[in-house]
């Protein structure tokens, strides 16, 4: 096994998260209280809360946190549901369980570091990178090029992270059909999914098309609640789920019995907490278009059309990096520039960076970014 590079995004993250004035890269929506979490509970769930005991909880996960999991998806029972601390953990293992030296492994650029950096870790990989010039888009005929005999998994993330873009549910339809073709697993991270800006463009889970497939999840991110770090898989494959259980057994081996029921809260009532976010986003949105318009000169703007990350094109002459340095250091203003997204595996653009439309009231960050940039 290959050593795990310093995981750039995140080393970033623990320098500046915490310390800078406003953080304008964050790819969560808006979190809420305990109180506002608690308020959502239904009577069975409240009860359970209130009588929690702390002690070991199951493996896989909590049943009734694993019965309003399987209630997301169309195909799946709570018996395909494995639970995890965190997408992380899950993305982790699973590439471990499913992956070995003399596999090959086929990733989606630009991407959340790990999705390329773990699968290298473990056999050969290679990319196909998102059209930045064609608004992101996805050549499914380049993706079935990278297909080799040997390929064991296809990773792909939709709504995509850092560019927000979303494909047609036909491609992705197309997708899980190459890999069932070719006994190839679809592993698909799907933590935007529900703040698409079109609900028509919502597309189908993976685990719903593919018998085979698996589709990760978490609570951080649609549902703005990073804090109960709950993560999972759904796959319909038991024998796989059985695998990685154990090898969850070397990682965390349970959850948090405390986050376990709060996430079990936010699932069942993700309706009214998708809508208050999507409802945010669409505030927040034109205020982004008036700022990026006024700058024009300086950006090239395109709102996401799902998620809460937008990955907008620096054009000054200094460069992105610099850019974002200056921005943090300077105005306290955090964003995520294209060093982060980085890939090993395909060309990615260096002049872009993440910037984050799911919190509430990013004006005084607007205006401490503005600011700075008519002082220059």
């Amino acid at each position: 096994m290959t050593r795990l590079p310093d995981f750039r995004l995140e080393t970033y993250f623990s320098r500046w998260e915490f310390t800078a004035r406003h953080h304008l890269t964050a790819s969560d929506a808006q979190t809420m209280t305990m109180a506002e979490l608690l308020a959502l509970a239904g009577p069975e769930d409240r009860e359970a809360w209130d009588a929690l005991s702390l002690g070991y909880t199951e493996t896989y996960g909590d049943p009734g946190l694993r019965q309003a999991i399987a209630g997301m998806y169309r195909q799946v029972e709570a018996d395909d549901v494995i639970c995890f601390g965190g997408a992380q953990e899950g993305l982790n293992l699973a590439m471990q369980v499913l992956l070995e030296p003399g596999d090959h492994a086929v990733v989606l650029t630009p991407n959340y570091q790990s999705a390329e950096t773990v699968p290298l870790s473990l056999c050969e990989v290679t990319g196909v990178a998102l059209d930045a010039g064609r608004d992101w888009a996805l050549d499914l005929d380049a993706v079935e090029a990278a297909l080799r005999p040997n390929t064991k998994v296809l990773s792909v993330n939709f709504p995509n992270n850092p560019t927000g873009t979303v494909i047609d549910a036909a491609d992705f339809v197309r997708l899980a059909e190459l890999c069932e073709e070719r006994g190839i697993r679809l592993f698909s991270d799907e933590v935007y999914r529900g703040l698409e800006r079109d609900p028509a463009r919502t597309l189908p889970q993976a685990a719903d098309l593919s018998g085979t497939a698996l589709s990760l999840n978490v609570t951080s991110k649609s549902l703005g609640l990073p804090g109960l770090r709950i993560g999972w898989i759904a796959c319909r494959d038991r024998e796989l789920r059985t695998r990685l259980e154990r090898a969850k057994h070397y990682t965390t081996i349970c959850n948090s019995a405390p986050s376990e029921v709060l996430a079990r809260i936010a699932i069942t009532a993700r309706e009214r907490i998708l809508e208050r976010n999507r409802g945010i986003i669409a505030e927040n949105l034109p205020r982004f278009d008036a700022f990026f318009a006024e700058f024009s000169e300086l950006f090239e703007w395109r709102a996401p059309e799902g998620g809460c990350v937008a990955y907008p094109r620096y054009l000054g002459a200094d460069g992105v990096e610099d850019f974002c340095t200056g921005l943090v250091e300077q105005a306290g203003v955090l964003l995520m520039p294209a060093s982060m997204f980085r890939s090993e595996l395909t060309p990615t653009p260096a002049d872009r960076f993440r910037i984050g439309v799911g919190r509430r009231d990013p004006g005084p960050a607007l205006e401490a970014f503005a600011d700075w940039l008519r002082k220059r």
